[in-house]
């Protein structure tokens, strides 16, 4: 069986006297692909939120790897291992695509002061390094031709592809992709759902929130269904099309 990743114990979320989550426990197993699926409105970002550190829980506890990381700050949570996109894309549309990259490149692999000021060759051996590396991420995703190109003028698909290139330059051992497919057309969903395969082979351990459910039931080991802020189904996808309460919640009690 596999082993627990990332824990989640009674979450809770409010805003004044609203819960958007509320009481939700669930396990990402490592190695796998878990889909968080739900109608808009059912808590799934605000789960993602809390699990990168972008949003506090108010109640609950969330352990990555048996470690609490519900009160840290996003960069640490980073640290530990989690990377994330955005379901509005989080890019620096005035940076190049390849110093999007660099810049995660640069918090998992720092580069001393002192190289820096006094130009030490150990400074050109790492920034020749890090750019190699930049264009190891850029390639699978078709994005090694706008290397030097601004993120900003990008096509919206290969915007996306290049958010998620930034995520794995951070070498995350969990990735959280929030709407990835989001805006695609067929066939770019088609190149995400092969990137989506092939980080699984490579060991990456994957929670995405998605609307499409084609993809989610093609690509997903598990999905765990949200409605109002609480689970109501976790499963197979062959369990979750068969599921009554998820039948209900996406086509209605008739």
């Amino acid at each position: 069986m596999a082993e627990t990743l990332l824990r989640v114990e009674n979450l809770t979320k409010t805003f004044g006297g609203l819960a958007a989550v509320k009481d939700l426990s669930f396990e990402v197993k490592k190695g796998l692909i878990t889909a968080l699926i739900g109608p808009n409105g059912s808590g799934k970002t605000t789960t993602f939120n809390m699990i990168s550190g972008h949003l506090k829980p108010s109640s609950g506890a969330i352990y990555f790897e048996k470690i609490r990381i519900d009160k840290l700050p996003p960069f640490k949570i980073a640290r530990l291992g989690i990377a994330r996109t955005f379901q509005n894309l989080e890019i620096f549309g005035h940076l190049s695509v390849i110093e999007n990259v660099l810049l995660a490149i640069q918090n998992r692999r720092p580069v001393k002061f002192w190289e820096i000021v006094t130009r030490a060759p150990s400074f050109f051996k790492k920034e020749k390094e890090a750019q190699n590396i930049a264009f190891s991420y850029l390639k699978p995703l078709g994005l090694e031709n706008w290397a030097l190109s601004p993120a900003q003028s990008l096509p919206f698909g290969l915007q996306r592809y290049l958010e998620i290139a930034r995520a794995l330059a951070l070498e995350p051992k969990m990735l959280l992709l929030d709407e990835a497919a989001s805006g695609l057309d067929a066939s770019e969903k088609e190149l995400l759902l092969k990137i989506i395969s092939n980080l699984k082979k490579q060991g990456v351990t994957i929670l995405l929130v998605e609307h499409d459910m084609n993809m989610v039931m093609e690509i997903a080991d598990e999905v765990i269904v949200l409605d109002q802020g609480q689970k109501i189904a976790q499963g197979t996808p062959r369990e979750i099309q068969r599921h009554p309460d998820v039948i209900a919640v996406y086509l209605g009690e008739g």
